[in-house]
């Protein structure tokens, strides 16, 4: 008898350690597949040390509010939790509305995380599906108002007309633009095509 029950008891003893072997390999599998992920996607900015909590390669995010859709994308984001912020890097913004898209192009920026708020950074270029083109410095996106601005120097250009302002205020639920500081405009006319 006393072997039938020792046996039955190495039987559950192999069996439980069976189990605690499949569990801590479990663990240690999910362990480094975590570890791994995050490490994956972390690249070095350069030798200046950060301070982020998160270094993604290759960024992009996507939102669409109020019929207009738009797609943000960096060649790197870092993310600070503690400021709800995330630097970017090498931005490229698509703006998509009904009748209209819009492409704007910069160096550095940061998108705020509770506002989506966007402000984006030296060498700045805005162009749009009806010939517009904006230069600046740098632009903010104001989502809640709706608002695009910059209070930089600001050139505009289309259809041969150049206007340079000191600051831009564009509203898109009143649908106003406003340049201000001194203003200089310039037209030319177009060639007549022959």
């Amino acid at each position: 008898m006393k072997s039938r029950k020792s046996a039955a008891w190495d039987v559950r003893r192999v069996a439980s350690a069976i189990l605690a072997v499949v569990v801590l390999f479990v663990v240690g599998v999910v362990a480094t597949l975590a570890v791994r992920s995050r490490v994956a996607r972390v690249e070095s900015t350069g030798p200046a040390a950060s301070s982020a909590d998160l270094r993604i390669k290759e960024a992009e995010l996507e939102e669409e509010s109020g019929g207009v859709r738009w797609r943000l994308r960096a060649d790197q984001a870092l993310v600070f939790e503690a400021e709800r912020r995330t630097a970017l890097k090498g931005i490229s913004v698509r703006v998509f509305e009904r009748d209209r898209s819009w492409t704007i192009v910069g160096e550095e920026g940061d998108l705020f995380q509770q506002t989506s708020n966007v402000e984006i950074r030296r060498n700045v270029v805005l162009t749009s599906s009806d010939g517009l083109r904006l230069e600046t410095s740098v632009l903010r996106w104001q989502g809640a108002e709706r608002r695009l601005w910059t209070d930089a120097p600001v050139r505009m250009s289309r259809d041969g007309a150049v206007i340079d302002g000191g600051a831009l205020d564009v509203r898109m639920g009143d649908e106003t633009t406003t340049m201000t500081g001194r203003v200089r405009a310039t037209f030319t006319r177009k060639q007549p095509a022959r």
